[in-house]
């Protein structure tokens, strides 16, 4: 996947949150402000103050695209972002708030782009990712999926190898179920055994089938027993923390409750040792944390119900993944596919323009001030 993308830099906490409602709370503040108080809430940077002017984002309705200070315009519908890995929140889609928002990964976002991120472990998401997650490699270099994000000439070397057709989808199987991180960035070693790349397709199906949780039109993964986490109490009032019962295998947010919640969902952990379901609890209550402020400090005064109904999925997704983990990390890729056959196929070196964007532009892009935007 040559292709690869830096993060979005948001450069203003404010910008994104769990909670769509709170991110319209937070426009009509900093659009009701004047003056000096607007510019304070603002929180500006090198790159975005009130007076930069920045064009519309491609693929969005913005607001406007005359400077904030000028014309704010109505708030933009919040889109759905991945801000943490398996945390998906909300975003404020407005080019003239966000410090580096990678229009060229906004070109190529539709119903049929996924996004691999470099992590640890790497993330699959149908959301664009909008955190400090790692670099993002778009698995379409066009919309519709109408070019693969992979070296020119891999899928028929690939498909005259393994005797069968070669979909863009099973590389990115293979690359989950081989991938490892190296030295040199994440690293995707190609098998010369027909047995090894089917083992690897199946195993990693299942690993992008448990991370989309299930995807468009298909059942979400289940825990296998027929176990499944339900809600058996609701959260009546703010929790104050988050505990769990390994005895009982319950979560617990207050007075709400979840279970079954097996104790590899509660342990799953990401980047620098931190619990999954403890970032998801924090980031949902950050906003009342006695050190926010400003827009930061604007969120839902009460539990919003539809935070504990995404736990059952969440937990679901981070158990299967936890049962997945001994099978993915005991699975090798067996011998290597030569490096002369796969440069004698072209596929190396990848060529310079495999390495940037695809020329997309299928209609008039709004730039700063109304006028379009020459690419």
């Amino acid at each position: 996947m040559p292709w690869a993308v830096g993060g979005l830099r948001l450069g203003r906490a404010w910008v994104a949150a769990p909670d769509r409602a709170a991110l319209r709370a937070r426009w009509a503040a900093l659009t009701g402000a004047e003056g000096t108080e607007r510019e304070r809430l603002f929180r500006p940077s090198r790159s975005r103050t009130p007076t930069t002017g920045a064009a519309a984002l491609p693929g969005r309705r913005s607001p406007s695209t005359a400077r904030f200070a000028d014309a704010p315009g109505p708030c933009p519908d919040p889109v759905r972002v991945l801000r943490d890995p398996f945390d998906e929140q909300w975003l404020l889609p407005d080019q003239r708030l966000i410090d580096l928002a990678r229009p060229e990964l906004w070109r190529v976002l539709d119903e049929h782009q996924l996004f691999a991120v470099e992590t640890p472990e790497l993330l699959v998401t149908p959301h664009l990712p909008a955190g400090r997650l790692g670099r993002i490699r778009p698995l379409h270099r066009r919309p519709g999926g109408a070019e693969p994000n992979l070296a020119p000439g891999l899928l028929p070397l690939l498909g005259e190898r393994y005797g069968g057709w070669v979909t863009p989808q099973d590389v990115l199987c293979w690359i989950l179920a081989a991938g490892r991180p190296g030295p040199r960035g994440y690293e995707v070693p190609l098998t010369g055994d027909t047995g090894r790349w089917r083992a690897g397709l199946e195993l990693g199906h299942r690993l992008l089938t448990v991370q989309l949780r299930g995807g468009p039109g298909s059942e979400p993964p289940r825990l296998p027993g027929g176990r499944r986490p339900y809600v058996r109490s609701a959260v009546q009032a703010w929790p104050e923390g988050l505990a769990y019962d390994p005895e009982t295998e319950t979560l617990s947010l207050g007075t709400g409750t979840v279970s079954p919640v097996p104790p590899g969902a509660w342990e799953y952990e990401v980047q620098g040792g931190t619990r999954v379901l403890e970032a998801w609890f924090a980031a949902r209550t950050a906003h009342r944390d006695p050190q926010a402020e400003g827009l930061e400090a604007l969120g839902p005064s009460a539990w919003p119900q539809s935070w504990t109904s995404e736990l059952p999925a969440l937990v679901t997704t981070l158990a299967l993944l936890a049962d997945l983990a001994p099978e993915r990390a005991a699975f090798t890729a067996g011998p290597p596919l030569p490096a002369a056959e796969l440069t004698a196929a072209g596929v190396l070196p990848p060529p310079r323009w495999a390495r940037r964007p695809a020329s997309v532009l299928d209609h008039h892009e709004e730039g700063p001030g109304g006028q379009f935007a020459l690419l």
